[in-house]
């Protein structure tokens, strides 16, 4: 995107400390664009450079920005300037700025606010964490079914100057009962002297206040909208959930699903932000609790060192074997773990994907096995080939299937599927096929020796 003045000529003034010039300057540039220039400054040019910003584009530009400089900027403005602030941030932007900051904070803001945008924070707030009700605004425009399209027209034009969104017109009866959403060019073409109610179909789709933030995800990929009614138990309709809302919550959702597939607690802020001690802590956990996991790889191999020591080059095998298994089930997690978070898996019935996943595994494992049983041929003889081949499919196939079963286990506990990180999945595939390769080798040398 391009303005009417480059970024290079923007930064100079800020070196110079032209603020005039600034604040003219600042007026052509688009609001994301300001606040990635506030967040690569110093505290004290944050705070310079907010302040030039008008009200409203300084409520814009504040929503954009992250939770460190977020965080910055209230502490160093006056209480004068945080209620305005925060009066013209959206109910929904200012939800978020209060769920990331301590309690203490947050009722020295709420007291800030007018009663009208206290009630709609309590409001908000009230709802449980990741919850759609946290995500709303309850600003929209309502109509009734009974008005003409010509009166209908009237108050989208008074009422819609200060929403958000009114492209999407919702129509409601006199206790504000959801009942229908139009599109603003459905009322525009339509008689103006033609009800409401004749060109409604009553075909929208609503979402609840309770339902996870991740259903709104869903709801708008599958429906292919970008705003969706909220309506509450008894049906009222409380609220909206628009597109840039939920295109963050995709972004947090699949950056912590990035996070625990590689065993790592997801992080609240941006990596730039977050610390090196933080960085340890979310890490070292997982660390150490995989290093117990893969104690019951050793405590196996244990177990089965007359084996080894009687046909010692099965361990040349171990590391092939054990890598083919965790490759496996890192796949068929992997592949679960996104579907069951896009919908695409029904958490409900399980059963159609498992005997998915068998068939795959034992294709894959017997197309493993023949290789491994060629490489097994060269390098140790016929007999620790069989043992190869064999061990390769049922390793195969078993990693395939805990790839595919603990992250279905976990869903249906209640716990992020995520969390069945490729480590994990490669830990405990490692232990199973440890256990069936010197399984395999044991029967095989014993039905030598008695043969």
């Amino acid at each position: 995107m391009t303005t009417g003045i480059d970024k290079p000529d923007v930064e100079g003034l800020v070196e110079q400390r032209r603020w005039s010039d600034l604040k003219a300057a600042l007026v052509e540039w688009p609001e994301p664009e300001i606040a990635d220039l506030i967040v690569q400054r110093d505290s004290p040019d944050r705070l310079f450079l907010f302040r030039l910003l008008t009200r409203d584009v300084a409520g814009e530009v504040f929503s954009y920005l992250d939770s460190e400089a977020q965080n910055s900027l209230l502490n160093a403005l006056n209480d004068e300037e945080t209620r305005g602030l925060l009066a013209a941030l959206e109910p929904d932007d200012r939800t978020h700025l209060f769920e990331d900051l301590p309690d203490r904070v947050v009722q020295r803001l709420l007291n800030l606010l007018d009663p009208t945008d206290l009630r709609a924070a309590r409001l908000l707030l009230s709802y449980p964490d990741e919850s759609i009700g946290r995500l709303m605004t309850p600003e929209y425009v309502a109509i009734r079914p009974n008005w003409t399209i010509e009166q209908a027209l009237r108050h989208i034009r008074i009422m819609g100057r200060d929403r958000e969104v009114v492209t999407k017109i919702y129509v409601t009866d006199t206790h504000w009962k959801f009942l229908d959403a139009l599109d603003l060019p459905s009322l525009i073409l339509a008689d103006p002297d033609d009800p409401v109610e004749r060109i409604m179909e009553h075909e929208a789709v609503t979402l609840s206040p309770h339902d996870d933030r991740e259903e709104a995800v869903r709801a708008m990929g599958k429906y292919d909208t970008f705003v969706l009614p909220v309506v509450g138990s008894d049906g009222v309709l409380i609220g909206i959930v628009t597109a840039d809302d939920v295109l963050d919550v995709a972004e947090e959702e699949a950056t912590e699903d990035f996070h625990l597939s590689a065993a790592v607690e997801p992080l609240k802020v941006s990596y730039r932000d977050v610390s090196i001690l933080s960085l340890y802590r979310k890490r070292i956990p997982w660390l150490l609790a995989l290093v117990v996991v893969n104690l019951g790889a050793a405590g196996v191999i244990a177990a089965y060192e007359e084996t080894l020591a009687a046909l010692i080059s099965l361990t040349f095998f171990i590391p092939l074997l054990m890598g083919s298994g965790g490759n496996a089930g890192a796949q068929s997690a992997m592949l679960v773990v996104r579907a069951l978070a896009t919908g695409d898996v029904d958490r409900s019935r399980w059963m159609p994907t498992l005997i998915k996943e068998i068939v795959v595994g034992a294709a894959l494992g017997a197309t493993m096995a023949v290789a491994a049983w060629m490489l097994g041929l060269f390098q140790s003889g016929a007999q620790v080939a069989a043992v190869v081949a064999v061990a390769m499919f049922a390793i195969v196939l078993v990693s395939n299937l805990i790839g595919v079963i603990v992250p279905l286990l976990l869903t249906r506990v209640g716990i992020d599927p995520a969390v069945a990180s490729s480590p994990l999945i490669t830990s405990v595939a490692d232990i199973a096929g440890l256990a069936i390769y010197f399984a395999i080798a044991s029967w095989v040398l014993e039905s030598a020796v008695l043969g």
